[in-house]
């Protein structure tokens, strides 16, 4: 398009767009008017040298072009020459390589290439009509069509019919149409209407009519009083979907083995249906490499099996516009066999035709017929070749073409290779391709012909054309096509034939050249080339205009820079001729250009580097012959910002108060802002540091404060940043070696950094360590910087282990690298080393593309395609994008593609719900990335069309019913369905007078099952019930309401249980009416016993009235406490229970709990049971036990208990381990629930511990079945753990002490089928809240029998001092006693002393002689003992012997005589 004199800012300073070096450059653009001299651009036209006038007439403007040549002086003595010899060469079209080759071979003087170069100039210094909404208003414009119908409109015969036709033009168009050529009058039909403001029609139906009556070719003209544009020829059609012919298909009848066509024929449809094939019951047909559809919807059977038969085939076609499908009656497939049985073990026999029978035959072609066809297809499309054969075994199709290579880049194989598709048809790919079928029993080919025509496609598509008056140009129309397309001009619609002459305008052949163009030379072209394939149509305006130069930027601007800094100035304008501008500083010297300025093609003035001096006012002047216009610009020099006082790194102690400092220079007119980041990140300013301007301080350093400080000094204009590093150590001990002594510090910067072993992915660095300053170097980080995304900003590479000084270090393609190198020791961090030299990876294509690749609907006919973009760091090349894929699932369908620069892409116009293949591919400019792998993403959901139907209630209990559907149709889901949902309500109590909440409440049920349980239900109720069904968008249709009534249940516990102790003598107890008595009361039972201590009374049972909310007990012991346990009873049975107990005494310490009368933790009952519990049962036997755990040893619950001391302590521990109770809850303790009559998990039972827990459950599954026991703790951490049915009691592991969990059990098959929650709470590992030992009964008792024991103690040793008995001994631990013992005559002495005291565990008889002691705890009593020896001092010496014959010890025992002596020394 020849674009109008107006000129504006370039892009970023010193980027000015070269003009390409084309010789047709001249034709698209306008040639330089006679006041420029000559037609410079016919010099380069094909073959045609058109001469202008002289150089008297030029312009100053094009003088000022030409003084700027180098040749200007051979320029004009030549161009005088060459106006003297020139000669027109004749009209018609050339091409340009012809041109070129003559100028090579006559070798043009210097000054033809000086007068090409400023026809280049001149078209590549010209814009368009800038976008300033005065100037849009005030140019005159020609009409151009913006907006047309595609040329095939298909219309949808049940909406009404829009033929679109807008047009932009100054003054405003109007329009007008024809149909088949003929002028169509819009105002005699009253259905057909025409927008305002544009020429869009609309023919409505809602009143009646017929559209097929509106088919026909429209064409639509744009009209004001410079021209007239045309539209293309648009064919309206209306999309038809004929009905099938009815017909009656007899069964086929074919022998296994052989091949089989099934044909469809579908009726021709407008566009063309598409084809699938479907059983009866809309179940798909399997497809593949035997069994396929052809392109043209015909189903082929290489070979026909028995298992063909199980189904019938039918055809069916879906209709784009109407959205409807249309089956074809079924065809009955009879599969004639040797062998009638279908064995499914067959199926994958290697060899499955030998096993059935099946005679193996060479390959046929069943499509295409013969051994050579041919085939035409149109360049830009998709060209499909297919081939299928037949034969047994199934033939493999591979696809080759003659004399070459298929095109990888756009060739795919399709429907098993059967198929050959190749997108983007050009001429070269025309020529022979063959396909080859072939099995073990031989191969064939068929050749395949293919010839590529072509529609008309452009070259050079008209562009219109801005002049100024007395300019030239020329409308240039040239296209390409297969055969030859032809040419034809129109101006404002109609042939240029038949136009009125215009000696300005000559047409030659695909050109139309103007020379000394004026107003009245305004008008709109049309170029229409054809063939027989096509055509095309293209407007292009020419308009004159004649504009004193304007300036389009605001006036007096003010433009602030930094000193040393480069600018540019701008000064954008527009005219007509095209203006020259000149810069003026100050008002006074010069035009400014050259030196530190430069003047760029668009008028902008670049100051190289700012200077001080360089400040001022800025003046542009842009003239042409018709006037001239000015601007200024102000311009200001400022200092740079800049931190002369960096922070430094510092290492601190923990608690120590730190000063990082940061002091800035800047310019005082700007305002300067100070701000610091902490590792790149903005740092919060809490109440331990304080911001200065200069500084900043932390108080108190700890840990967390740790790492980079960056001051950031910015103003409006610039910004300066500057970075340390706070290292914070813990406290340590004073150093005790002298190397320790000395004073530490951040290592010195490495140094002489070199880069070895270049390679496109990787480099060696390596460098020399600087002093460690008396700290071990640890670490060195490298750091790397690129020039081209964030220059001066360094990265983090790696980090190495302080004993290495050279690294490999991995690179990513397209990166400038520079490195520099950090040492890190305990101290700090060094200063960075200097940088490196530069290392430049090249680029290369992604190898890798984008993750998390999801297609998900957002609404019901659309698709939004997403994916995480890539980082900088896999681009691998400039210019990132992706390529974006996606065509429908299981269908023939081509994939539809674009390129996307964002993160996602919304696909249009879908189904509802339909799958879809995505492929999202990543390319930059040097290349694609790998192939993507293939997503399913799915178009958007709509709401569900049916409800479940026939929906039965039955009720299982009073708190749950059973309930049972139809499901809905999958074609009615409409999407993906998520659950069906029940919503009932309690409608109202089957008790009077009672308010109940009919708040709505919703069961779901997920997945695709007819029935379900709704539970948690209140008895005695009456509830309606709704359900539908659910999916992705949201609920569907409600269902019938039902009605049903739930029988009477247990009530809750009574509410305020109160109990008040008046006096010693009686207690007095009140409670409320339970909130929900599900049922008719019948009465209330309270259960009560006093315990003391370790010490349980007698349960005493109390029935009471409906009535009755008060008792009144008389104590029968003033010391005892009780527990009082009340329920309220239904006919069904008692509810649950609320528990409390009597107040303590005034002078008793805090007691101890009684001993549970309940059964362990049921469901639904918390599980948190306190250490006071477990301890006050510990001694009693009495007490409901929980059943043994094999293989757990006994243990308290709720609290770890200290080391035992005795084997009495053990026996404690277990008694608390099974008289263990649960505590009270605020709704009371649940009895262990019965067996349902379905499939359920019930009383699950919690025995928790510090750290583990064992669980046990009921069920009525079969065994081996798998269950899941999920767990979630006070943070709600959830954790899960499979088990199986017969593997209980399970043990969970690793627990908090002290810690709430809340726990359930549910199948793992399926997890609807659940237990209730259960609450419990691990005991702590110390506890802290034990009573008074001092109080307790038992420490009191005990502490009185060992002082009886000490009491008698101390007279047996009187008893035994005042008799001084004698005791035969042994002086030799192996020699018995006897007389001839030579040490002692008569074998005894005398007991004075008690270093001669008898042996431990003996005692005298009456006869003088020692005897073994009988004793429960002797060793001889665990049948070690019998020979066993000890020490005088008692210690054990001997050896594990056999148990000594308990008759023989009882015989001893029983001969002695019984004395008090006897019996006292048996005490001690």
């Amino acid at each position: 398009m020849r674009r109008l004199a107006a000129r504006g800012a370039a892009g970023d300073a010193g980027e000015v767009a070269a003009p390409a070096a084309d010789s047709t450059d001249c034709a698209r653009g306008r040639h330089p008017s006679p006041r420029r001299l000559v037609d410079l651009c016919a010099i380069w036209d094909p073959g045609v040298f058109l001469p202008a006038v002289g150089w008297k007439r030029a312009s100053g403007f094009a003088r000022r072009r030409l003084n700027e040549a180098e040749t200007l002086n051979s320029v004009r003595e030549a161009q005088l020459e060459l106006l003297e010899a020139a000669r027109p060469r004749g009209p018609g079209s050339r091409e340009r390589g012809p041109v070129l080759r003559m100028a090579r071979q006559q070798q043009p003087p210097p000054w033809v290439h000086a007068a090409f170069l400023l026809c280049l100039l001149s078209l590549s210094g010209a814009i368009e009509i800038p976008m300033d909404p005065s100037i849009q208003n005030e140019l005159s414009q020609p009409p151009t069509i913006t907006k047309q119908s595609v040329k095939d409109h298909i219309v949808d015969p049940r909406d009404n019919i829009l033929i679109e036709c807008e047009a932009k033009g100054n003054p405003a168009p109007s329009f007008h149409w024809t149909r088949n050529s003929r002028f169509f009058n819009i105002a005699k039909d009253p259905r057909v209407s025409m927008r305002r403001r544009s020429g869009t029609l609309v023919i409505d139906f809602r009143s009646g009519g017929r559209p097929e009556e509106y088919e026909g070719e429209y064409q639509c003209f744009a009209r004001n009083k410079f021209g007239t544009a045309l539209s293309n020829r648009i064919r309206l059609q209306v999309s038809k979907s004929p009905l099938w012919p009815k017909e009656n298909l007899d069964p086929v009848v074919v022998q296994e083995g052989a091949p089989l066509t099934l044909q469809c024929n579908p009726p021709p449809g407008l566009p063309s249906p598409v084809i699938f094939w479907m059983s009866s019951s809309m179940e798909p047909i399997t497809q593949d490499k035997r069994v396929s559809q052809g392109h043209n919807g015909d189903l082929y059977f290489s070979n026909v099996m028995l298992q063909d038969m199980q189904t019938d085939y039918s055809c069916n076609a879906r209709f784009h516009f109407t959205h409807t499908i249309q089956q074809k009656n079924a065809f009955t497939l009879k599969v004639l066999t040797n062998n009638p049985y279908n064995d499914s073990s067959l199926r994958n026999h290697p060899d499955i035709y030998s096993a059935r029978g099946v005679a193996e035959r060479t390959p046929s072609f069943m499509y295409p017929q013969g051994t050579a066809s041919s085939q035409m297809v149109l360049r830009g499309m998709d060209l499909v070749l297919e081939c299928i054969a037949s034969g047994v075994p199934t033939p493999d199709i591979a696809w080759y073409k003659k004399g070459g290579d298929l095109p990888s880049d756009k060739a795919k194989f399709e429907n098993f290779n059967k198929a050959l598709r190749i997108t983007n048809v050009s001429e070269e790919d025309s020529g022979e391709y063959f396909c080859l079928a072939s099995n073990k029993m031989g191969s064939i080919r068929h050749t395949i012909s293919v010839r590529v025509k072509a529609a008309p496609y452009w070259l050079d598509e008209p562009k219109n054309l801005i002049l100024a008056p007395g300019e030239d140009g020329r409308l240039v129309c040239r296209a390409n096509g297969n055969p030859k397309p032809t040419v034809q001009w129109m101006v404002n619609g109609e042939p240029l034939q038949s136009a009125p002459p215009n000696p300005n305008r000559e047409v030659a052949g695909d050109t139309i050249i103007f020379r000394d163009t004026q107003i009245s030379s305004r008008a709109v072209y049309q170029c229409n080339t054809s063939n027989e394939h096509g055509y095309l149509l293209a407007n292009a305006f020419v308009s004159v205009l004649d504009v004193p130069p304007r300036m389009l930027s605001p006036r007096n601007q003010l433009i602030r820079v930094i000193l040393y800094n480069r600018t540019r100035l701008d000064c954008p304008f527009f005219g007509s001729p095209i203006p020259t501008l000149r810069w003026f500083k100050n008002g006074q010297g010069s035009n400014l250009d050259g030196g530190n300025y430069h003047v760029y093609e668009n008028g902008s003035l670049e100051i190289k580097m700012i200077r001080k001096e360089d400040q001022g006012i800025y003046t542009c002047v842009a003239t042409n012959i018709l006037g001239k216009a000015e601007n200024q610009v102000r311009l200001e020099v400022k200092d740079p910002t800049r931190i002369y006082r960096m922070p430094e790194d510092q290492v601190a102690k923990r608690g120590t108060t730190v000063q990082l400092e940061c002091r800035v220079k800047h310019d005082p007119s700007l305002k300067l802002t100070v701000s610091w980041l902490k590792d790149d990140e903005p740092l919060y300013i809490g109440n331990r540091m304080k911001k200065e301007d200069d500084s900043l301080t932390i108080f108190g350093v700890a840990e967390r404060d740790q790492g980079s400080y960056t001051c950031v000094a910015s103003t409006e204009l610039d910004q300066d940043l500057a970075k340390a590093y706070l290292t914070v150590l813990a406290d340590q001990a004073t150093p005790t070696n002298r190397l320790a002594a000395l004073p530490k510090g951040r290592p010195d910067r490495p140094r002489d950094l070199e880069l070895t072993d270049l390679a496109e992915r990787s480099v060696r660095l390596t460098w020399i360590p600087g002093d460690d300053n008396n700290s071990p170097i640890t670490d060195y980080v490298v750091q790397f910087e690129e020039d081209q995304f964030q220059p001066g900003v360094w990265h983090d590479h790696s980090k190495f282990p302080g004993s290495v000084n050279s690294a490999v270090l991995q690179l990513s393609p397209y990166v400038n690298y520079q490195f520099r190198v950090i040492a890190i020791n305990e101290v700090g961090s060094s200063h960075p080393s200097l940088p490196s030299e530069r290392y430049r990876t090249s680029g290369a294509p992604p190898e890798s593309n984008p993750a998390d690749v999801k297609g998900e609907g957002t609404r019901k006919n659309n698709m939004e395609i997403t994916w995480t973009p890539m980082n900088a760091t896999s681009a691998f090349g400039p210019n990132l994008r992706y390529i974006v894929k996606w065509r429908r699932r299981e269908t023939r369908e081509t994939w539809n593609n674009v390129t996307v620069w964002g993160s996602r892409y919304v696909v249009g116009q879908t189904p509802v719900y339909v799958p879809y293949e995505i492929r999202v591919q990543a390319e930059n400019d040097f290349g694609k990335g790998p192939e993507p792998d293939t997503v399913i993403g799915y178009s958007g959901e709509d709401y569900p069309r049916a409800a479940p139907t026939d929906v039965k209630i039955r009720v299982l209990n009073s708190t749950a019913i059973s309930l049972q559907w139809n499901r809905v149709y999958p074609d009615t889901v409409q999407g993906q369905l998520r659950e069906y949902r029940a919503y009932y309500w309690r409608e109202s109590s089957l008790l009077k007078n009672l308010w109940v909440s009919q708040k709505r409440q919703q069961a779901s049920f997920p997945g695709d099952r007819p029935r379900g349980v709704v539970s948690r239900l209140f008895p005695y109720s009456n509830y309606k019930l709704e359900m539908v069904v659910v999916n992705g968008r949201g609920d569907g249709p409600r269902s019938e309401t039902k009605e049903f009534t739930t029988p009477e249940g247990v009530p809750s516990a009574p509410r305020r249980f109160r109990v008040r102790q008046p006096n010693l003598e009686t207690i007095n107890l009140e409670w409320d009416h339970p909130e929900h008595p599900n049922g008719i009361l019948i009465g209330y039972t309270l259960k009560y016993v006093a315990f003391n201590g370790t010490k349980l009374g007698k349960q005493i049972v109390e029935n009471f009235s409906p009535n009755q909310t008060k008792f009144t007990m008389q104590r029968a012991d003033p010391v005892s406490r009780y527990r009082f346990t009340l329920s309220a009873r239904t006919q069904v049975g008692s509810g649950e229970a609320a528990t409390e107990e009597s107040p303590a005494p005034p002078n008793e310490a805090t007691p101890t709990a009684a001993p549970p009368t309940l059964p362990p933790t049921p469901v639904g009952a918390t599980g948190a049971v306190s250490s006071t519990d477990a301890t006050a049962t510990a001694a009693t036997t009495e007490a409901t036990t929980v059943p043994t755990i094999p293989g757990v040893a006994p243990t308290t619950i709720a609290t770890a208990t200290t080391t035992t001391t005795a084997a009495t302590t053990t026996t404690t521990a277990a008694a608390a381990a099974t008289t263990e109770r649960p505590p009270a809850t605020t709704s009371g303790t649940k009895m262990p629930e019965s067996a349902p009559d379905r499939q359920s998990i019930w009383n699950v039972t919690v025995l928790p511990n510090s750290k583990w827990a064992n669980i046990t459950w009921k069920h009525n599954f079969g065994p081996g079945t798998d269950f899941v026991v999920e767990y979630i703790d006070s943070n709600h951490t959830k954790k899960t753990v499979p088990v199986k049915a017969q593997a209980q009691p399970i043990q969970l592991t690793d627990l908090y002490p002290g810690m709430t969990y809340t726990l359930r059990v549910y199948s793992r098959d399926n997890k609807g089928i659940s237990s209730t929650v259960v609450t419990f709470m691990t005991s702590t590992a110390y506890t802290n809240n034990q009573a008074d030992i001092a109080t307790q009964g038992w420490f009191i008792g005990l502490m009185c029998a060992i002082a009886l024991l000490v009491l008698i103690l101390l007279i047996v040793c009187f008893i035994k001092r005042s008799r001084g008995g004698k005791y035969p001994v042994r002086e030799k631990k192996d020699v018995p006693l006897g007389p001839e013992d030579p040490k002692e005559e008569d074998g005894s002495f005398d007991y004075s002393d008690e270093d001669n005291k008898p042996l431990q565990g003996s005692q005298t008889s009456l006869d003088g002689t020692i005897k073994q002691q009988e004793s429960d705890d002797s060793l001889v009593d665990y049948g070690e003992g019998g020979e066993g020896q000890f020490n005088e001092d008692g210690s054990f010496i001997g050896q594990y012997t056999v148990k000594k014959d308990k008759e023989e010890t009882e015989g001893n025992e029983s001969s002695e005589a019984t004395s008090p002596v006897n019996a006292i020394y048996s005490l001690a």
